[in-house]
């Protein structure tokens, strides 16, 4: 046993026995020492990564309950054309949209991500008005079967500038290849109006895990293209969700989402607005 000088007083039992407090403290001494000691030596942090973001490969099919509000409007000839209202005019009614999705993730900061959207309605109606379209007069009282597709193809690349386990914030830049047409057949004749291109878009997106296994998501991309060769375009697109993953290779989604597009091109434009709640299974790998 080791004393320093003029210890030979000091009572024997009191050395050997220290008290709890002094006991405590060295336990926190160590402890603290070797908190440094680890990171001196290059031991490896354990992370605890949230279930849904260990993969590589993730497709989503979204089952989208939209309310649809949208207009074409078409010139030819120098007559111009009326807006014709696809639900008021041409009597389309509210039904469900499939969007698909997939993301690669080479890396865990960068992904590339298509998107692909197809809007498909089809009809039979007597018109209740008079309509000019595409030059052409269709009177009241007239029979016609109609078309209307507004296809939706998302090419994108996002980076997460901040990644953390149960969190992450990126930065979405992509290109939409919008196709729109409306077709309208009838005994007196069969018009078409069809407009096709791309828009830009930059956005953002950002995630969190209140637990291992639960996220919530927002996303935001649009953009507006001034005109450009008789060519002009604007959308905005959001989104907020929810996912519940199940394993890392399978989640379900509940979300509602908005999107608002509108095009002109040369003598037609067009209007598109979706907005509503909808549902998706998660597959990853």
């Amino acid at each position: 046993m080791f004393t320093s000088p003029g210890a030979e007083k000091t009572n024997m039992r009191s050395v050997c026995v220290p008290s709890a407090g002094r006991l405590a403290g060295a336990i926190l001494f160590v402890l603290a020492a070797a908190l440094p000691a680890r990171a001196q030596y290059g031991r490896p942090v354990m992370s605890d990564p949230a279930v849904g973001e260990q993969y590589h490969i993730e497709g989503v099919l979204n089952l989208w309950n939209p309310d649809l509000e949208a207009t074409i409007e078409s010139e030819s000839l120098g007559i111009i054309g009326d807006k014709v209202d696809i639900k008021a005019d041409l009597g389309y009614v509210d039904k469900q949209i499939r969007e698909f999705r997939l993301v690669l993730r080479p890396a865990k900061k960068h992904k590339f991500r298509i998107a692909y959207t197809p809007v498909d309605y089809t009809g039979d109606v007597i018109l209740s008005r008079e309509i000019i379209f595409n030059g052409i007069k269709f009177k009241v009282g007239l029979p016609i079967q109609t078309e209307f597709k507004w296809d939706t193809w998302r090419l994108g690349y996002e980076y997460d500038f901040v990644s953390q386990d149960r969190f992450f914030v990126g930065f979405i830049a992509e290109a939409r290849m919008t196709d729109a047409e409306l077709t309208l057949q009838s005994p007196v004749d069969d018009e078409f109006s069809r407009a096709r291109g791309p828009v830009p878009a930059i956005g953002g997106i950002f995630r969190a895990y209140p637990e291992r296994h639960t996220s919530i998501t927002a996303e935001f991309t649009g953009f507006k293209l001034p005109e450009v060769n008789n060519y002009q375009g604007d959308f905005f697109d959001f989104d907020i969700y929810g996912t519940y993953n199940f394993t890392r290779n399978f989640g379900a989604q509940g979300g509602y989402r908005t999107l608002d597009a509108s095009y002109i091109a040369k003598h037609d434009n067009g209007e598109l607005k979706l907005k509503g709640f909808y549902f998706a299974g998660v597959l990853r790998y």
